[in-house]
């Protein structure tokens, strides 16, 4: 093992030295220009006063990731939570799920049924298709409307290339093969870019199967025991059985596959107007949820089965871009797109016989439209945006030994399932004094609409009404300043507003964890929840060293939170034969988050960068003046490594770490899985890992990576699995 460990060492030591006979001189550079998306037209990056993190497809072919969850993890500064293989759900400064804005190419990922708890919907959008990431720290309302409380993960696919010829020509083309030791991955992605001066076509398919997780075998003996996987459960002659797994530290029921589908074509009908038609699809296998899959009660397991069921994605726009317009209007662009979603839960209890289906089927229709007016000084963005939400959901159950099928309470009201976000905005930068300021403004008002009804109301609880119904108003806004002092030091100081308007899974869901223990029943009075955050920051870029420094401070209103409720004035009801508490969704907590990040870079000589991060998040909300831990709160991580880059190689040694989340800091009822943790809540972890790429011959790179080194067991802070263990990778990759 120590033989392993020098050899990696080393060969980022020889880089090194082998760059020391390069020219060690640095030039001077300013801070880097780099075009983002975030106010729908390309801008400079310096010149965006909100905390912007951009991942290039460069920097994404390095990283070789399994999945879009795990190039955010590689980045050292977004946490992912995972519960299962297929799983990841970003959390950007305490915000996660339903309070963090997804979208793919200017479209709103987020539906109606985005819930509170971890979600795995990023990983419907494959890494390999993307030519960028964009992550935007803090509230995103103002651009990207409701549900950008804790900020926005924009991806971007594949940009079409027009040829210069009017014969159709190759313009590239891109493939991939890769395994990984760990889960037994095999992936394979292959695509294609044609065109000529007026038409262009982007192609891009993905398949990947995983195999079951291997955790860590090194740690402390305590850990070691509490999460290995000592059982599986199978059915012998028609009865659950609990079976010795041959392997423990292998997570049986991790296994899943993926395929994913990016096509797109681009007509250039002149030098002004650009139409292109983005057709994409996403659908996996089953998804165990491996978590609920190791629960016991005294010593017997609780769950035979328990699965996602296929993820299943797929988007069909239209957008037309308009540029180099004369008149106040210089830019347009247009999206017309349409979403099909389907999502579904799966399980039955240990020695029953009754298989739950929960089912939902989620179509959404939208629009952008935005309008740019550009001189030397002033940025002005016009837009409005619209989603409408349409939801049927459904419950049935079956039993596995006569197959008979009846019905049951569905996850959401089983009639019809309305919600539509409508908002206008307007964006403004100012830049003055050569651009040394830059003033970003804006402000945003959203009209939200939502209604649910109820067909069988005395499936699992009888209620006296058949309609649940709203109407929310929100006005969001920001104001921020850069000042750049010299080319390479700029300060940041930003106040910005963000909001989300309660969507089907805070007001409509009827659910009963268990009769007797409580009772979560719809809530039609909740109104949206508001954050309002105060960035400072400062970027430092000299070609020596680049520094980013930024603190935040977050003061969360109306939160919404489960709680104690009244139903027809009373505390309790009987629910499946028991009195059972009553709990609802309602506007409660008053809460506030502050944190703050560092990320350094060092250039001691050319080719050669050392590199360090680190973020910090602590969050509180006043639950009846008593102060209690908020949910979803990382604990200390980030990011430490060092690198060599030549003209036809690379090496990279790293390390990602993650503090210890005290049990006193967990929150005791949300979404921080306490029960997967240790009785001392989430230990500290820290990972080695080490990674090369070569050029073997003309457009083919072969990768090289080893991760997790030392076969460390740990786990993510609120995750229901453990983390992988000795990672070999070894990839191909054609680029033309």
């Amino acid at each position: 093992m120590k033989k392993i460990i020098f050899l990696f060492l080393a060969t980022t030591c020889v880089a090194s030295i082998y760059a020391q006979t390069e020219s060690d001189t640095t030039k001077e550079v300013s801070l880097r220009t780099v075009l983002i998306s975030n106010n729908k037209f390309p801008e400079k990056k310096k010149n965006v006063v909100q905390p912007i993190e951009v991942i290039t497809k460069k920097d994404m072919k390095r990283m070789n990731a399994q999945s879009i969850a795990d190039v955010l993890i590689n980045t050292g500064n977004v946490f992912v939570q995972k519960s299962q293989q297929g799983g990841g759900s970003p959390v950007l400064r305490g915000f996660e799920a339903s309070r963090l804005v997804l979208s793919v190419d200017g479209i709103r990922l987020n539906n109606a049924i985005y819930r509170a708890g971890h979600l795995q919907n990023i990983i419907t959008v494959d890494q390999n298709a993307l030519d960028k990431v964009e992550v935007m720290y803090g509230p995103s309302s103002v651009a990207h409307g409701s549900d950008a409380l804790g900020g926005a993960i924009l991806m971007k696919t594949r940009e079409v290339r027009f040829g210069r010829k009017k014969n159709v020509e190759l313009l590239g083309a891109n493939a991939l093969v890769r395994y990984s030791s760990v889960n037994t991955e095999k992936t394979g992605s292959v695509g294609i870019n044609f065109g000529n001066n007026k038409f262009g076509s982007v192609t891009q398919l993905t398949y990947t199967d995983f195999g079951d997780m291997v955790q860590g075998k090194n740690g402390v003996d305590s850990i070691m025991n509490l999460w290995k996987k000592n059982f599986v459960v199978d059915r012998i002659d028609g009865k659950d059985t609990m079976l010795e797994n041959a392997d423990p530290y292998k997570q049986v029921s991790t296994a899943y596959h993926q395929m994913d589908v990016l096509q797109k074509f681009s007509f250039k009908q002149n030098n002004q107007l650009k139409h292109t038609l983005n057709l994409q699809l996403s659908n996996s296998s089953n998804i165990p949820r491996y978590d609920r899959l190791t629960e016991t009660s005294n010593g017997i397991a609780k769950s035979a089965e328990w699965y996602y069921g296929p993820q299943f994605r797929t988007l069909a726009a239209y957008t037309m871009d308009i540029n180099n317009l004369q008149g106040f209007i210089q830019d347009v662009v247009f999206t017309l797109s349409h979403q099909w979603v389907k999502e579904s839960r799966h399980n039955r209890n240990f020695k029953s016989n009754n298989l739950n289906h929960r089912e939902e089927d989620i179509k959404v229709i939208a629009y952008t439209l935005a309008a740019r007016h550009k001189t030397d000084e002033h940025e002005l963005t016009i837009g409005t945006d619209g989603q409408f939400n349409n939801l049927k959901s459904v419950g049935t159950q079956t039993n596995i030994a006569t197959d008979i099928e009846k019905k049951i309470d569905s996850r959401y009201p089983d009639g019809k399932n309305n919600m539509n976000l409508l908002g206008v905005y307007l964006q403004h930068t100012w830049k003055l004094m050569d651009e040394k300021v830059v003033i970003n403004d804006g402000i945003r008002f959203d009209y939200n609409t939502l209604k649910s009804t109820l067909v069988d109301t005395s499936i699992m609880f009888k209620l006296p009404f058949q309609t649940l119904e709203q109407k929310n108003t929100a006005l969001t806004g920001n104001i921020g300043v850069a000042y750049m002092p010299e080319k390479e030091l700029r300060f940041i100081a930003n106040i910005s507003r963000g909001f989300r308007c309660p969507n089907f899974d805070d007001m409509t869901k009827v659910f009963g964890s268990k009769a007797g223990s409580g009772l979560i029943v719809p809530n039609t009075e909740l109104k949206p929840e508001y954050t309002r955050t105060l960035d400072l920051g400062m970027q430092f870029n000299n070609g020596l060293i680049e520094m980013n420094v930024n603190g935040f401070y977050t003061n969360y209103t109306n939160a919404i939170v489960t709680d104690k409720f009244q139903y027809n004035g009373q505390d309790s009801v009987v629910y499946d034969g028991v009195l059972t508490p009553v709990f609802a969704s309602v506007n409660k907590a008053k809460a506030f988050v502050y944190g703050g990040g560092l990320q350094v870079v060092y250039h001691p000589i050319r080719n050669f960068s050392i590199s360090a991060s680190s973020n910090y998040t602590y969050g509180r909300f006043n639950d009846d003046t008593v102060l209690v831990p908020l949910d979803h709160i990382a604990p200390v991580h980030g990011r430490f490594g060092t690198r060599y880059d030549a003209s036809d190689w690379y090496t990279e040694l790293y390390c990602l770490y993650n503090g210890k989340k005290k049990i006193s800091d967990y929150n005791p009822d949300g979404e921080d899985n306490l029960p997967y943790a240790t009785p001392n809540g989430m230990p500290g972890w820290y990972t080695i890992n080490w990674r090369m790429g070569i050029t073997v011959a003309k457009y083919v790179q072969l990768q090289l990576g080893v991760e997790n080194i030392l076969d460390k067991n740990y786990r993510y802070f609120a995750s229901g699995m453990s983390a992988p263990g000795r990672n070999a990778v070894v990839a191909v990759r054609l680029n033309y």
